[in-house]
């Protein structure tokens, strides 16, 4: 890990959003007055998910919901950890008058942004402010991910996706998780998630790449930072695919190796690694 990430890291999470709006404020003031950026854009200082440009990676996550998630016009999903909404502007041209969107997030700006830009605008999208604790985004609450219920009706939605937000919690929060998905989704309904897989091959790639990640082992899970333990979580594909997905009455149907350890890109050009599950 080099220096500043460790001196990232040792921020708080408000610190480091703040840090990232000074940093970016040149830039967000003169889009704003000459009125360059796209409404539905968030201002570069906003966006704490995820690196690349916000609207292609946000139309790439949509195209693989859509091909390899099954995604419909027409069906009601739920998105967790939206963010500051870069999946759901894409949706917003997608869904249709019968689809329906729901997102929920623990960081409260992010929430604001989206109520403000996407549902003032689209009234079949919503957004929830969620109060959780997590190392990396929110230290200001004890609630915690492992005892959250899911503020929606059992057999709601038709998919549900995380995208970079498995890789970001820890091995009980992950597990409360999976049970809400099940109970939310629909018989036959999806589950979309990205995850970092660790498997020999993984270690392998790692090794001939020279790449220094998750080197803190614990029960079946890895860390990259060992303080703050939400920067980024690996997963035993075994356990993981076994004990935590197979154990909920899932069916994994699909996986796709992201390029994070050192894999060859692929077509899909994912950095993460893909699981796509579905509720029997």
């Amino acid at each position: 890990m080099n220096f500043l990430r460790s001196a990232y890291y040792a921020l708080p999470p408000v610190v480091r959003r703040i840090s990232r709006r000074f940093f970016y404020m040149p830039i967000d003031l003169y889009e704003t007055f000459t009125g360059t950026r796209d409404p539905m854009i968030p201002p570069r200082g906003k966006i704490f998910i995820g690196s690349g440009d916000f609207a292609s990676t946000g139309e790439s996550i949509r195209d693989q919901l859509v091909e390899l998630g099954g995604l419909q016009p027409h069906n009601r999903v739920l998105d967790i950890g939206c963010g500051v909404g870069r999946v759901a502007v894409p949706l917003t041209g997608y869904l249709d008058g019968k689809g329906s969107y729901e997102g929920f997030d623990i960081v409260k700006s992010a929430i604001r942004w989206c109520r403000k830009r996407i549902q003032s605008r689209f009234r079949n999208f919503r957004f929830t402010h969620i109060d959780l604790k997590n190392d990396l985004y929110n230290l200001r609450t004890d609630s915690e991910a492992k005892d959250f219920a899911f503020p929606y009706s059992d057999e709601e939605f038709d998919l549900v996706f995380l995208t970079s937000v498995f890789t970001h919690m820890v091995l009980d929060d992950v597990d409360n998780y999976l049970k809400q998905i099940y109970r939310v989704l629909k018989p036959g309904g999806v589950c979309f998630a990205t995850f970092f897989i660790m498997n020999e091959d993984s270690q392998i790639f790692m090794k001939k790449s020279g790449k220094k990640m998750f080197e803190t082992r614990l029960d079946h899970h890895y860390l990259f930072h060992a303080k703050v333990r939400e920067a980024n979580v690996a997963y035993d594909e075994k356990y993981l695919t076994e004990q935590m997905i197979g154990s909920k009455r899932f069916n994994l149907e699909q996986v796709h190796y992201g390029f994070w350890s050192g894999r060859p890109k692929t077509n899909l050009n994912n950095f993460q690694d893909i699981y796509v599950f579905r509720k029997f």
